[in-house]
């Protein structure tokens, strides 16, 4: 028996020497802030596999590096290097922060989400990220995906009017926002009107948000000009999901089952379709 294991790992060893295996990467790595910070981020990734499509994921507000496992994990199995961001100013410590000066979870996660300095400095991360990346290879197509706060940023990034004064670069070839919010606080009406690039916007039955019920989060996609722009609502899925938490089985497969598609038909350089799947209805435009 010994023996028999000991082929069979030398076996495996061998293998991916010589390419026949893949292995996977899940680092951790700091990359420098414009302001001299570090921004954490969780990197996932394919061994050996030449420069491959860039992901970055925005979690949302209380949310850090290592969740999104799911969506990481997925991407990465897609030929993607997957780099979940961890946002200091909006994790876990910044809104238990809020929670107790605005005194409850509803109204400090009201005072985070429409902090224009998080956003200062998520779009900071982002750059730090975008340059720890490239630093290694030009990747040839990068996403940027974001759940909740994360889609906020994915908006906002993506040229959204808002009233906090915070104007992202439109860095990347897509977007994908998971439970994007409506007109508010932060978001006036029609403020995603101006957005060119493609965009995938998912929400679920059960996503309620900060400023009504789970519709209100499909009304950017109205706003949105035509231009490989879909939107899909998962029955049943809340707003948590998305983040990979709860019985988010159902959700996670469909959220991959159409990111994946959105993204792969771009990056081979067409606007694909949406994929008909049980549990899901997907419209575009």
């Amino acid at each position: 028996m010994g023996r028999f294991r000991f082929h069979r790992l030398f076996l495996v060893a061998l293998l991916v020497v010589l390419g026949g295996v893949t292995t996977w990467a899940q680092d951790l790595v700091r990359a420098p802030r414009q302001d001299g910070r570090q921004t954490p981020l969780r990197v996932y990734a394919r061994e050996g596999q030449g420069c491959e499509p860039v992901a970055l994921i925005s979690p949302g507000a209380g949310g850090s590096e290592d969740g999104y496992k799911y969506l990481a994990k997925g991407m990465r199995d897609d030929g993607w290097r997957a780099i979940v961001l961890g946002h200091k100013e909006s994790g876990g410590a910044a809104l238990w922060s809020d929670m107790r000066e605005a005194g409850g979870i509803k109204s400090g996660l009201q005072q985070l989400v429409n902090d224009p300095k998080a956003y200062d400095a998520r779009l900071m991360d982002i750059a730090a990220a975008l340059k720890w990346a490239e630093s290694s290879c030009k990747a040839p197509f990068v996403a940027l995906l974001g759940h909740s706060m994360g889609a906020r940023t994915v908006m906002v990034e993506a040229g959204s009017k808002n009233t906090l004064g915070v104007k992202g670069l439109d860095r990347f070839d897509a977007y994908v926002a998971l439970s994007p919010d409506g007109p508010g606080p932060m978001f006036p009406e029609n403020a995603w009107s101006g957005i060119r690039k493609p965009v995938l916007m998912l929400t679920g039955t059960r996503d309620q948000s900060l400023d009504g019920d789970w519709r209100t989060r499909t009304i950017p996609y109205d706003s949105l000009p035509t231009g490989c722009k879909w939107l899909g609502v998962i029955d049943g899925a809340t707003h948590m999901n998305f983040a990979g938490v709860g019985f988010s089985g159902s959700t996670e497969k469909l959220t991959l089952l159409e990111t994946k598609a959105f993204l792969d038909g771009l990056r081979g350089g067409k606007c694909g379709a949406p994929v008909a799947a049980e549990g899901i209805i997907v419209k575009s435009k």
